[in-house]
């Protein structure tokens, strides 16, 4: 279901902003931080995620599947440089 409602610009300091209510804020699933973005004359309002949000479920999930392997598989080194010259 798509709630609209109306409401004005309200001053804030040298800025303005505007009261969403609690229901629009509920269905676009916004509790706290927001990214606001112009597109085409609308502004766009919407929940901030968090960077690498949900990487470490889709990485198990990679794993469980066998699909986090090297590209390179077992391959040996080109030359013998690791294990020759490099001190760990």
């Amino acid at each position: 279901m798509t709630l609209a409602v109306q409401t004005r610009l309200v001053r804030i300091g040298n800025s303005q902003g505007i009261r969403i209510p609690k229901p629009l804020l509920q269905q676009a699933g916004i509790s706290d931080r927001v990214e606001l973005q112009v597109h085409d004359g609308h502004l766009s309002i919407h929940p901030l995620r968090q960077a690498r949000a949900g990487w470490a479920a889709r990485f198990a999930a990679m794993a469980a599947e066998g699909d986090d392997r090297l590209l390179d598989g077992a391959q040996s080194a080109a030359t013998t440089w690791d294990g020759a010259e490099w001190e760990w």
